[in-house]
């Protein structure tokens, strides 16, 4: 059966401090204009609770695993039936972490990840790193996975999730200015090479230091680009058919024919 993914690019005008009521808010939004176009799961950018660039304030609004953050999404998930990935600053006793949920319509939580590469000084000095690859969950008829921006860009990590039998890698992610070619070239390339659908969904516009790239991409195992944003606030949704899966990976062999006794 076909899964339709929405994907939340925004929202805009985020300024220089957090405001988590206006993210939920947003967020909603989004779910009710989602579930409207027939989408089962909205997926949002990374720590998209309570923005990414918010540094010491990220330690102040973490929250535990479960807890307040939950209850919104599954507030959410349950009034618009759709499920929804969100990441927010998870706290763990002393650690925090760069987390992401899936939230099911009857407030479940599908998944939990926790971001595993840590992208330099804006990451390491607020988060610890997670290590737990690959994270997966079961959602229709596909099997879905998790990975948190910086975590795509390496082949290892989609490739786990590859062996482990991912149909549908979901990459909430807060990639800035000057490299939108992860968006534009990497993920794609990252889809074909793995023979699974990803969706790469990004912030857009400035929140204190950085200025995000948007570019959020729905990009298919056949190596097409099923989806992609520009660079303002925008809500896309994308089909994931598990016979063009099928196919492609028919025609793929790349996964079978590699020479795992020499590397």
């Amino acid at each position: 059966m076909t899964v339709t993914v929405a994907m939340f690019q925004g929202p805009e005008g985020l300024g220089p401090e957090p405001d988590v009521a206006r993210n939920l808010a947003a967020i909603d939004d989004a779910a009710a204009r989602a579930a409207a176009r027939g989408a089962q799961v909205l997926v949002t950018p990374e720590l998209s609770v309570t923005g990414y660039d918010i540094g010491p304030a990220a330690r102040e609004l973490a929250r535990p695993r479960g807890g307040e953050y939950h209850a919104a999404l599954a507030g959410i998930a349950g009034r618009h039936d759709i499920a929804v990935v969100a990441g927010y600053p998870e706290r763990d006793g002393d650690r925090v972490f760069n987390a992401t949920t899936v939230i099911a319509p009857d407030g479940a939580e599908l998944a939990h990840y926790r971001k595993t590469h840590l992208f330099g000084d804006l990451d390491r000095a607020v988060f610890a790193q997670g290590d737990e690859l690959p994270v997966q969950f079961p959602f229709g008829d596909l099997t879905c996975g998790l990975l948190t921006c910086y975590d795509v860009e390496f082949p290892e990590a989609v490739r786990a999730h590859a062996d482990a039998g991912t149909d549908l890698l979901l990459v909430p992610t807060g990639l800035m200015e000057p490299f939108g070619l992860v968006a534009e070239l990497l993920v794609p390339a990252r889809a074909y090479e793995s023979q699974l659908y990803i969706a790469y969904v990004n912030h857009c516009g400035r929140e204190r230091a950085l200025e995000y790239c948007g570019l959020s991409t729905g990009a298919a195992p056949d190596g097409t680009v099923a989806a992609r944003a520009g660079t303002d606030e925008a809500l896309l949704v994308f089909d994931v058919d598990p016979e063009l899966l099928a196919r492609s990976r028919t025609v793929n062999t790349h996964l079978r024919d590699r020479r795992t006794d020499l590397y």
